[in-house]
């Protein structure tokens, strides 16, 4: 059986369809069964909590394929949880990681995703990395100002990159954690089409319908409310604020045929994405 962390997140849903579609036996690691709302009815509801570590061993009886990811800025639950999966017999573990890990000198963010990346391979256990670049869906935390003004706070300029698509991602992991030959690999994923984030938002309001303004974040905290317009912890701020200097001075951006290779047709584009999505910035 294959187990899920962060089933109900931008890349764990679309995994679990994946899943679905494919036929396997798969289950999905909820703290909250109501979060798992409009999931799967065919995936098995484990109930466990990253932040106990008592969950896992129970969690992880009868799994022998992990899909591994982890929120926030630490290696706590990856480090607990690979040692549990080791214990319980895994025989495979797909990590989400991130192409921060390329970075020289290798941003916050990045090494936080490396200290996983070392844990997991350290194990033992056969593994497959994923490393996506930036989300297309990360592009939902401009809705609230787009539905309340029109406008969008831009941070990083004339900085390009190529956006995916999650279920992309997702596609990926399906095929990582389902096939065989992917043990070892580590997979840089981005989408097809670089873009300068005015860009985007050029696309956005074609979609919508109706002109978006784009306005330069003046101070740190506009840049990281582009990203969290709740806010974050001080320690991922500063990431964030040093991923959008980098992100800045990248002109040129980064993109891969990965996605093409493994999944056999392009990726997503961000203006299909948009289709699909336009109800979040009405």
């Amino acid at each position: 059986m294959i187990l899920v962390t962060g089933a109900s997140g931008n890349v764990g849903r679309e995994l679990v369809r994946e899943l679905d579609a494919k036929g396997v036996e798969f289950g999905i690691f909820v703290r909250d069964p109501g979060r798992a709302d409009g999931l799967s009815p065919r995936a098995r509801r484990v109930i466990g909590d990253l932040d106990d570590v008592s969950t896992y061993a129970p969690a992880l009886a009868g799994v022998d394929r992990l899909f591994l990811l982890v929120p926030g800025v630490g290696i706590d639950h990856t480090r607990g949880m690979v040692a549990a999966a080791k214990a319980s017999g895994v025989a495979r573990i797909v990590l989400l990681s991130s192409y921060n890990v390329m970075g020289d000198p290798m941003p916050a963010m990045g090494r936080w995703h490396h200290e996983r990346e070392t844990i997991v391979r350290d194990s033992g256990i056969p593994y497959t990395i994923l490393r996506p670049g930036g989300f297309m869906t990360n592009a939902l935390e401009w809705a609230p100002t787009v539905r309340a003004g029109g406008v969008v706070d831009d941070p990083t300029g004339p900085g390009r990159y190529a956006p995916i698509d999650p279920a992309d991602i997702a596609a990926v992991a399906a095929v990582a954690l389902t096939e065989d030959g992917h043990d070892g690999n580590h997979y840089y994923l981005t989408g097809d089409e670089m873009f300068t984030v005015a860009e985007q938002v050029a696309i956005i309001a074609t979609t919508l319908g109706r002109d978006i303004e784009i306005r330069e974040a003046a101070t740190p905290e506009q840049a990281v409310a582009s990203r969290y317009p709740n806010g974050a912890p001080s320690a991922l701020a500063a990431a964030i604020l040093e991923g959008f200097t980098l992100m800045r001075q990248d002109t040129t951006g980064f993109r891969t045929d990965t996605v093409e290779r493994i999944l056999h047709r392009r990726a997503g584009t961000f203006a299909e994405w948009c289709a699909r999505n336009i109800d979040a910035f009405r």
